[in-house]
């Protein structure tokens, strides 16, 4: 079996062959020299670099707990572009059992007078952060921080947790000059290691040795040279595409072999046996008591689901808490009206099921918590679960959370590729491509007036997955939501109402007014008349080849539509030109419509996006419609007034 994995993993990557033995976890001291670096080999604009990272994994012989010891050396160079590493923050896991943080050292270290001067992070610098039941995050601000800074920090987890390895993603944001992941198990102890990404470790071993008194199975990979990793635009979650290495306990050999490496139908057989997921699939009592009087009588399956749905969707609010396991229990749920995900959604499965619709579980991963490993089982991939109904033969998806969803118009963390159908027959691997289209209507309507001004109202609205994204950014903060509509136009903008439509529609209606959109040359006014609509830049400006698929989360149709009123005593010199472009397999078009009628002249541009995402060969065809729609919306005209 041990033969097997070994040849596995080494598929997934390729030898490299040294014939110097290479040191691994041995930091270097440290090196004032570091200190006055004025930038970065690997990347002259880089903000920071990695000296050194090392991230040690162990099993504790004496304790047979999992440690996890990280040592890190980073020097900052721009310390106002480098935020992310100005602050670390180290999270911790409880459950029955807790991890607990040992051994943190941290120091900023700046060159003070030719000598290097160690600045320790104090108790003031440190904080905690309950972020869940489940997770307590501890956060540190590193002291005294400049441009030309080194910042150094280690620290060790204890974790009971030996079931899962957390994941390390060696591609950061910023180059590296060394980064090294070592994993050490007991021999009797069996690891699935779970390498992707593209890039090749310098150093590799992979071998059984005599350590801490037992024999143990070790892996150690050292990266050398590493440039920072270039996410680009329109991608859902650049962590799938960086490389990154995880580990999930595979077997245990005491008295006897147990097995923990699962298929997904084994997973399957554990939740229906759990008290936080099957168990709560059973309250069919519950469930029957509250199904819409309604309901019985409509003779069409997608009726009844939908019913159900809103009742579900409008009678219990969602806590935030994700998961694919109950926390309180549905009756606790029953009783507050409030619950985690698993709560509503497996209570909205039982609902289903009680009506007599074929509905099951559907576990998924949610955007930001990346793709689910197919090849590789694990329940800790999924973290997140919605309800599939089976309607002839297609499959109905609802996610009871969110109060703008509706039957396949998921919330915009739900599209992630696939889910896995926990049935209580057979598992499914399901493809969830989002076959909703969204809709984005911005309507401008403005009157010039003869001192040179304009004024008028403006809305903002959109539907289906992007109603959701607007929404969602709303409710974190309405302030900045509103402010951005004044951050992002030189415009002033008054009486911002921002709201849920009853259709699940969101809008944002406001008026304006403005000094600044008119030139005067003579007796003309040059204006260009899709006002501050237009767009100004190519958003599809790479100049290096496109390496990621392309996606948008959702096809859209984006209508911008100005009316603008010409003042009395003027006329349009002469018309902007209408422009149309549609790619030959009809996938992307872009129109751009001028017309006048009476005093007012209408302009109109539309930008459709048929599939929600695109493999990157259509990276150039986007980029050729984007700078033709940029050319047709800063075409200008010019009003004459009459002698």
């Amino acid at each position: 079996m041990k033969k097997a994995l070994l040849i596995a993993f080494c598929s997934g990557i390729l030898t490299y062959v040294n014939g110097q033995k290479h040191e691994f976890l041995d930091p270097p001291k440290f090196n004032d020299a570091d200190l006055t670096k004025p930038k970065s080999l690997l990347d002259e604009n880089a903000p920071a670099e990695i000296l050194y990272r090392s991230v040690h994994f162990n099993i504790d012989p004496a304790t047979g707990n999992l440690r996890k010891s990280v040592f890190s050396r980073v020097k900052i160079y721009d310390k106002d572009k480098a935020e992310e590493w100005l602050n670390l923050e180290i999270p911790l896991y409880l459950s029955s059992e807790r991890e607990t943080l040992e051994k943190i050292k941290a120091f900023t270290y700046n060159l003070e007078n030719g000598a290097s001067v160690a600045t320790k992070v104090d108790k003031s610098s440190k904080y905690k952060s309950k972020e869940s039941k489940f997770v307590t995050i501890n956060k540190f601000a590193f002291p005294n921080v400049k441009n030309g800074s080194v910042i150094e920090y280690q620290y060790a987890i204890l974790s009971p947790f030996l079931y899962s390895v957390p994941q390390v993603v060696i591609e950061t944001d910023v180059p590296s000059l060394y980064t090294e992941y070592i994993l050490d198990t007991p021999v009797n102890i069996s690891y699935n290691v779970n390498y992707t990404g593209s890039l090749v470790p310098k150093y590799r071993e992979i071998e059984e040795r005599a350590m801490y008194g037992l024999d143990y199975k070790t892996y150690r990979f050292g990266y050398e040279n590493l440039k920072g990793f270039k996410t680009e635009k329109f991608i859902k979650n650049d962590k799938n595409y960086r490389t990154k290495i995880s580990a999930e306990l595979h077997s245990t050999l005491f008295s006897k072999l147990q097995m923990y490496s699962s298929s997904w139908d084994e997973i399957k057989d554990k939740l229906y046996l759990s008290n936080d997921f099957g168990d709560e699939l059973k309250r069919t009592k519950l469930a029957k008591e509250r199904i819409p009087a309604t309901v019985s009588e409509m003779k069409s399956e997608k009726e009844k689901a939908d019913a159900i749905f809103e009742y579900v969707k409008n009678t219990f609010i969602w806590n935030k808490d994700r998961g694919i396991s109950t926390d309180e229990g549905i009756k606790k749920l029953l009783e507050t009206k409030t619950g985690n995900a698993a709560e509503i959604n497996l209570f909205l499965v039982t609902m289903l099921r009680e009506a007599g619709l074929k509905a099951d579980p559907l576990i998924i991963s949610t955007v930001d918590h990346g793709l689910i490993n197919l090849a590789s089982p694990s329940v800790n991939s999924a973290n997140f679960v919605i309800a599939a109904v089976r309607i002839k033969d297609s499959y109905q998806l609802y996610d009871a959370t969110s109060k703008q969803s509706s039957a396949n118009n998921l919330p915009p963390r739900d599209w992630n590729e696939y889910g896995i159908l926990i049935a209580k027959e057979k598992i499914l691997h399901i493809q969830m491509p989002n076959l909703s289209s969204s809709f984005n209507y911005l309507t401008a309507e403005a009157k010039i007036n003869e001192d040179g001004s304009i004024s008028g109202k403006y809305s903002d609205k959109d539907t289906g997955t992007y109603a959701m994204f607007a929404k969602e950014s709303y409710d974190e903060n309405a302030e900045k939501y509103k402010k951005q509509y004044k951050d992002n136009f030189s415009i002033d903008f008054a009486g911002i109402d921002s709201k849920i439509l009853e259709n699940g529609d969101f809008e944002s209606t406001m008026k304006f007014s403005s000094d600044n959109m008119i030139d005067r040359v003579g007796k003309k006014m040059i204006i260009n008349p899709m006002l501050f609509l237009n767009k100004n830049s190519n958003e599809f400006d790479q100049t290096e080849e496109r390496k990621y698929p392309i996606d948008f989360i959702s096809a859209y149709t984006k209508v911008k539509k100005v009316i603008l009123e010409i003042p009395d005593g003027y006329v349009i010199e002469s018309m902007p030109k209408s422009k149309k472009i549609v790619t030959q397999d009809k996938e992307i078009e872009y129109s751009y419509v001028a017309e006048q009628k009476g005093n007012k002249l209408e302009v109109t541009s539309t930008t459709k996006i048929v599939s929600p995402d695109y493999p990157k060969e259509y990276y150039p065809a986007f980029k050729q419609i984007w700078g033709t729609a940029s050319k047709s919306e800063n075409q200008v005209i010019s009003l004459i007034k009459k002698s």
